[in-house]
């Protein structure tokens, strides 16, 4: 279960985010396909979980006692693999073979192929219905392990999401987070475009939910919603953090034509696709001076 962070935590986790957040750009590059934005909006709150909120052990992925993280949006997958390699669950070089034949770091991830996925994801709309499964069964179980499960706000679309939220909400499943990374963008623009989510934080709450809205890239806001999570005994928790796509690079924040797209593939009206990679890594390696700077 999380605790309270320090200062000096926060800022360890800020910079180790964005060494995640480097090592996804390499990995993508090498891939040569993957998503890029919602990967870098999401960097802080995995490093957050891994390292200081989640009871797991690399060691000993299976450990029965272990918090289940089901990622439902499996296409951002490289930043929790990333996440994973530095926290010690696999050799960092391993990064490189990401969806390349024969790989365990399918572009998807897979239950069976790496140790520490709790479950295989792709169809979006379907995680929330497993981390109900698995938050119900420890009820039935009285185990005390927390499940997380993190969505896209796009997967808000489908409506397995809403009779998932309608099981939990019923069955008072106080021993469930879910996480939504509320970017505002899926792969054909903007979601209230697209089709509107608002007032999403209503309708959890209609759904019998607490539900809590915070800046999804502020790692000690984070931190502190989980906790409160973990406090609240008589129904589900529901985090809309607020996260940017593209996080760390501003010539490509907000821009939804990024979520489908790895670096040398983009769009070149800033960058030239040659040039992408390199301008990416140099811009986030810039930026870990700066995180150090902002805490002295």
């Amino acid at each position: 279960m999380s605790q309270y962070i320090s200062d000096k935590k926060a800022e360890e986790l800020e910079i180790k985010a964005n060494e995640a957040r480097e090592l996804l750009i390499e990995m993508l590059t090498e891939a040569g396909s993957g998503h890029t934005a919602g990967s870098l909006g999401m960097a802080d709150i995995f490093t957050a979980m891994y390292f200081h909120i989640l009871n797991h052990d690399p060691k000993n992925p299976e450990q029965e006692d272990r918090d289940r993280l089901i990622l439902s949006n499996g296409h951002i997958t490289p930043i929790r693999y990333a996440v994973m390699a530095m926290a010690g669950y696999f050799p960092i070089e391993e990064l490189k073979t990401l969806r390349k034949f024969g790989t365990r770091l399918q572009g998807h991830p897979e239950k069976d192929r790496l140790p520490g996925v709790e479950t295989t994801s792709g169809p979006l709309g379907s995680g929330l219905g497993q981390a109900a499964g698995y938050a119900y069964a420890a009820k039935m179980d009285g185990k005390k392990f927390r499940t997380y499960c993190l969505m896209s706000d796009g997967e808000q679309d489908a409506g397995a999401t809403w009779e998932s939220a309608m099981f939990a909400g019923k069955y008072k499943l106080s021993n469930l987070t879910a996480i939504i990374d509320r970017n505002n963008i899926q792969i054909d623009g903007m979601t209230e475009n697209i089709m509107p989510l608002e007032n999403l934080h209503a309708k959890y709450e209609a759904f019998n939910w607490h539900v809590l809205e915070i800046d999804g890239n502020n790692i000690e806001a984070f931190v502190d919603a989980a906790n409160e999570a973990a406090a609240i005994y008589e129904k589900p928790t529901v985090i809309i953090a607020h996260t940017i796509p593209g996080k760390g690079i501003k010539e490509i924040e907000f821009d939804y034509r990024w979520h489908g797209i790895p670096p040398g593939a983009g769009p070149e009206d800033i960058f030239k696709k040659s040039e992408q990679a390199q301008k990416f890594l140099a811009e986030l390696r810039t930026l870990d001076g700066k995180i150090e700077s902002e805490h002295q």
